[in-house]
């Protein structure tokens, strides 16, 4: 753990350095693999459950009765394999689709006889699909009015590329855990949809603590020709790289022993619903941030004119420190050789060594 602190520490200082920006092609290329198969996923189309279909829910409370033994029994009188899950109170819980011919009371009679159970023991609801239909259209007003004041948050906050980057990491976090969830076949409920809206604020927490950092990196950025604006965005990645682990794996353990304990130990299994959406999701927030949404904003930046002549500026001069190296028949200036803090903006006093990633080429060595 002390090494771990340790490794924060020169992160934060600039001491040591991960170039996430500049591998910004590889990060794209994994991001479009994964989204690729996700909508593949996705296109082979969602398991939705009977909230969004419609159909009838069966309720029963029988000490001692299985998944198995109602499984088994629900499968004979219906033919659609009916979900059969347990609920927190130790009941268990018979989706019936409402494609299946068989009316409620008809199937409560047949199920009574099967388990042994009194047909007041077991709770019928009936639930159309109209519902579903709500839910959903409600979900998507909130997840567009979200979108929308995001975008305006983060344009008057920081700058509309921000708000662009931001928005693209949502949607990347979005599409892999729809896909994911297509993929594995878990049932879409209402609680599938809060644990997507979830991982909105989540995903969006993480970028922006990112930004904000870049953002105290990037001042005064054009009046130095150190370090380009994609430097001191890694620099700033880099600053809060450690904070983004730790937070990522503090909400993750939660959510993972909802996952695997409580839906896959011990069979709650409508635990899943929204522990698996959390889990998905907050894993692709973590790396959207890292991975997506930094380097995105850094290629954007570097699209404007006066980051373009910094980046001439900065081109130029470590030609002429790598040439004045040259003629005075010295070798480069070893990697970690410390940038003076007046060169440096005024984010980035105190960043030493590969600062962003940055090598001093060429500086004359003072070694003889």
């Amino acid at each position: 753990m002390s090494r771990f602190s340790n490794l924060g520490h020169r992160l934060y200082q600039g001491e040591v350095s991960f170039d996430f920006v500049g591998r910004r092609k590889l990060w794209y290329s994994i991001s479009g693999v994964i989204v690729l198969v996700a909508a593949i996923g996705l296109a082979m189309g969602l398991h939705l459950g009977i909230e969004f279909k419609g159909g009838s829910v069966y309720t029963v409370s029988k000490p001692g009765l299985s998944v198995s033994q109602a499984q088994e029994a629900a499968d004979k009188i219906v033919h659609s394999h009916p979900l059969v899950q347990t609920t927190d109170k130790g009941e268990i819980r018979i989706q019936v689709s409402s494609e299946e011919k068989v009316t409620s009371s008809e199937f409560t009679d047949k199920l009574s006889k099967e388990i042994g159970v009194p047909i007041a023991d077991i709770n019928t609801q009936v639930i159309g699909p109209s519902w579903g239909e709500q839910i959903s259209s409600k979900a998507l007003t909130g997840l567009i009015i979200f979108m929308v004041l995001v975008t305006v948050y983060l344009a008057i906050a920081f700058e509309w590329r921000m708000a662009v980057a931001a928005l693209v990491a949502l949607i990347h976090d979005l599409l892999i855990t729809i896909g994911v969830y297509a993929l594995v076949g878990f049932e879409v409920t209402p609680g599938t949809v809060i644990g997507f809206l979830t991982i909105l604020g989540y995903s969006l927490y993480d970028t922006v603590v990112v930004f904000d950092t870049v953002k105290e990196n990037a001042k005064g950025l054009t009046k130095q020709n150190r370090i380009t604006y994609s430097e001191a965005a890694n620099a700033g990645l880099n600053q809060t790289l450690v904070r983004s682990l730790n937070t990522t794996v503090v909400a993750l353990l939660p959510v993972a022993a909802l996952l695997f304990i409580g839906g896959g130990i011990l069979g709650a299994g409508t635990l899943n619903d929204i522990s698996l959406a959390l889990f998905i999701g907050l894993a692709a927030g973590a790396y959207s941030s890292i991975c997506v949404a930094t380097p995105l904003l850094a290629q954007l930046k570097e699209e404007q004119p006066e980051m373009k002549a910094l980046a001439k500026r900065v081109a130029q001069r470590r030609a002429a420190d790598a040439k004045a190296a040259a003629e005075a028949g010295h070798e480069g200036a070893p990697e970690g050789e410390e940038f003076a803090d007046a060169d440096l903006p005024a984010g980035m006093v105190g960043q030493r060594g590969k600062a962003a990633g940055t090598r001093a080429k060429g500086r004359p060595s003072t070694k003889r």
